[in-house]
């Protein structure tokens, strides 16, 4: 049994189903990441650990204990909120320290915790500023300070660094996670960020319509993800349809358009529609070394631009509606808009799936 058990929790709000039957092991000193799109039910979950929420069935285990009904101070679990919530009449020092006084801890020792954990995040010097007078950055800060100050078992943090810029939020991703092995505490992370996940987490939850679709590492998720929304919501992707004429070993041949294509079979067989989904990196124009470990996508460039670390181009493959993302490498030639082009992409970034109606259908209609 893992340090914190979710156990077949449901949650409603009227008639919408947030969580269908959600079940989950966390292990303890584990930075576990719940990733998923807007309205899956992720903060749902998340303040259901927290003990903000109470599951219309199911429960929640710390340890073995069953503390479904306990309200969040008696969990040992603080949450750091996306819009970090701290006391704008209070000073650094007085935000960080408030829950230690709520604890009617003796003053010696508020003053040696406060200290501690302004050394910890780079705070020292600015314990009498007030969060106006703070970066973004800086507040995210004192917001983690608040919470690590009471020693929690486990820290929930509900998308803490989406009101960052860009570069602060990178800078901010990898102190996070050097503080979180530092520490050893366990952390619950709620993000629709699959970048965010994929650096921090050492396991992901991927969440989709209320329901858990898959756990794994980051790198057995990327790579080869069991589920197909997995699969389609993990990097730059296309979903597109074809047929299964052939099976060999792990692999199906799809036929695609007027072209037949390579991918990596997750349960399909001969006469099938399958679900096949392109990972755009790893595409090359050049001939590989391995030809065996690629397959080739044919067609007509719609879309061509130069990013910068790639090209990204768009191809129309004849017979298929919809065209398929591609990044090329940036020292190869930028192909015209209208050529006709032969990329070889990776075998282990076609991925084949049952064609399941909901899913293909979200996917088409955001193309």
């Amino acid at each position: 049994m893992g340090f914190i058990q979710v156990e077949d929790v449901v949650k409603r709000f009227g008639r919408t189903l947030a969580l269908r039957g959600v079940s989950l092991s966390i292990e303890k000193g584990e930075l576990f990441a719940i990733l998923g799109p807007s309205g899956c039910g992720k903060t749902t979950l998340l303040r259901i650990i927290a003990g903000f929420e109470v599951p219309d069935s199911g429960r929640i285990m710390f340890e073995g204990r069953d503390v479904t009904e306990l309200p969040p101070d008696k969990r040992g679990t603080v949450m750091v909120f996306q819009n970090w919530a701290l006391w704008p009449h209070m000073t650094v020092y007085e935000n960080i320290a408030f829950g230690l006084r709520l604890r009617k801890l003796p003053r010696e020792e508020i003053d040696r915790r406060v200290k501690w954990v302004l050394d910890l995040l780079g705070l020292r010097g600015m314990e009498k500023r007030y969060p106006g007078q703070l970066s973004g950055g800086q507040q995210q800060r004192v917001a983690l300070a608040r919470a690590l100050v009471v020693q929690p078992r486990v820290l929930l943090l509900d998308e803490p660094l989406s009101n960052l810029d860009a570069k602060l939020r990178l800078r901010l991703r990898g102190e996070l996670r050097k503080l979180q092995r530092k520490l050893g505490i366990t952390m619950i992370y709620v993000t629709h960020d699959q970048e965010e996940a994929m650096s921090l987490a050492d396991r992901i939850a991927v969440m989709r319509n209320g329901v858990v679709e898959e756990v794994g590492s980051p790198e057995q998720l990327y790579s080869n993800p069991s589920k197909l929304f997995t699969a389609m919501f993990l990097g730059r992707t296309t979903l597109v349809l074809g047929k299964v004429v052939d099976t060999e070993d792990r692999t199906a041949v799809i036929q695609l358009g007027e072209i037949q294509v390579k991918a990596i079979n997750h349960g399909l067989g001969k006469g099938d529609t399958a679900a096949l989904v392109v990972k755009a990196e790893g595409a090359t124009t050049r001939q590989p070394h391995s030809p065996g470990d690629y397959t080739v996508l044919r067609g007509t460039v719609s879309v061509s631009m130069y990013i910068g670390s790639f090209i990204e181009v768009r191809l129309a493959i004849p017979g298929l509606e919809k065209d398929i993302l591609l990044d090329l490498p940036s020292d190869e030639k930028e192909p015209p808009i209208g050529s006709e082009l032969e990329v070889y992409v990776p075998l282990r970034n076609m991925h084949a799936y049952p064609a399941e109606e909901e899913i293909v259908k979200e996917a088409l209609e955001q193309a």
